[in-house]
């Protein structure tokens, strides 16, 4: 077993529309390798800074993100060390293409990564919880003004209002009860 800790930069393309981790960024791994008999565990932590904008009223977010990882890697002659059971088991192309390699003692953790982190992220980020958006008729932040209003007619009290302005609607009733 061993402990190791790397700082990367962030591959391109790591995240969602909305929100991922910038190009270049650099990511903070620590990582736990183990030996086992098909290959190697590697466990470990992911940190790195998060931008994005909120889907409510378009503001930038920034943010830390942690998620963790876990990930087996086999050694290219796994099914002999095993005894070939897995090669009898299933003999499935599918779980064979989603098996990861070790290439000598390298292994390419991208993919994992990739995974571990888009998986972590908001899907709908929001700059804070109770964020009220914009306002539909202008596009003004309605944080910055919670007065924020628009005189709004309903249409089917319009004719009602046009009789009210013409002044028909004022002076005295009579009774019409008789």
């Amino acid at each position: 077993m061993r402990k190791v800790s790397r700082s990367v930069p962030a591959p391109k393309d790591l995240g969602i529309e909305v929100i991922g981790v910038p190009e270049g960024a650099e990511i903070r791994l620590d990582l736990r390798l183990e030996a086992v008999m098909e290959g190697v565990l590697v466990s470990g932590t992911a940190r790195a800074p998060l931008t994005g904008e909120c889907v409510r009223c378009l503001e930038p977010i920034e943010r830390k993100l942690d998620t963790d990882f876990q990930e087996m890697y086999s050694y290219p002659d796994a099914d002999d060390r095993t005894g070939g059971h897995r090669a009898a088991e299933a003999g499935d192309d599918a779980e064979e293409e989603d098996t990861l390699h070790l290439e000598g003692d390298l292994f390419d953790l991208e993919p994992v990564l990739r995974d571990a982190v888009v998986l972590a992220l908001p899907l709908q980020p929001v700059c804070q919880d109770d964020c009220p958006g914009l306002c539909s008729e202008c596009g003004e932040r309605l944080a910055d003004d919670p007065d924020h209003h628009h005189e709004a007619t309903d249409i089917r009290w319009a004719a009602l209002q046009e009789f009210q302005q013409s002044g028909a609607g004022t002076g005295t009733t009579e009774n019409q009860e008789k």
